[in-house]
């Protein structure tokens, strides 16, 4: 059973449970479906629940709750990838790298060498943030961040 995570006074990290309500509102963004999907419409109830099933059956999926209120998710996946979404509203506010930054925690206690992440070549926010934590690109989408190892 996962636990809450406390990034900061802030921000905690709150296992996923089925919240229709609160995250499918994030979904149907247009440009927060592009920016993650890469995709032209918004979410369904059944895209929306095939999703968070995938990631929880394969990592760690979190909400991530900023002064109380739910704005977004990030997850880490047993194959070390990380994604995040942070709804529109609350982007800017440096949520996404504090989030990310407590992933790249999560990744060292489960013996991970790295973490990667699929980031479209169109969304420069993402690519700034990343890049700002130390993940370097590696394919024409992909970011990765070398963890300290033993060696």
């Amino acid at each position: 059973m996962l636990q809450e995570r406390i990034i900061d006074n802030e921000i905690t990290l709150i296992p996923y449970y089925r919240n229709d309500a609160v995250s499918l509102p994030w979904y149907q963004d247009a440009d927060v479906c592009r920016q993650v999907d890469n995709r032209e419409g918004p979410y369904d109830l059944a895209l929306l629940h095939a999703m968070y099933d995938y990631l929880c059956a394969h990592g760690n999926c979190y909400y991530i709750a900023y002064k109380g209120q739910l704005v977004g998710d990030v997850s880490l996946r047993d194959n070390a990838e990380v994604a995040i979404v942070v709804c529109k509203a609350f982007q800017n506010l440096h949520i996404g790298r504090r989030c990310i930054r407590e992933m790249l925690n999560l990744a060292g206690e489960k013996g991970m060498a790295a973490v990667r992440a699929n980031i479209y070549s169109f969304n420069a926010q993402s690519r700034r943030t990343f890049e700002s934590l130390g993940f370097y690109q590696t394919g024409e989408e992909w970011y990765q961040f070398d963890l300290p190892g033993d060696a």
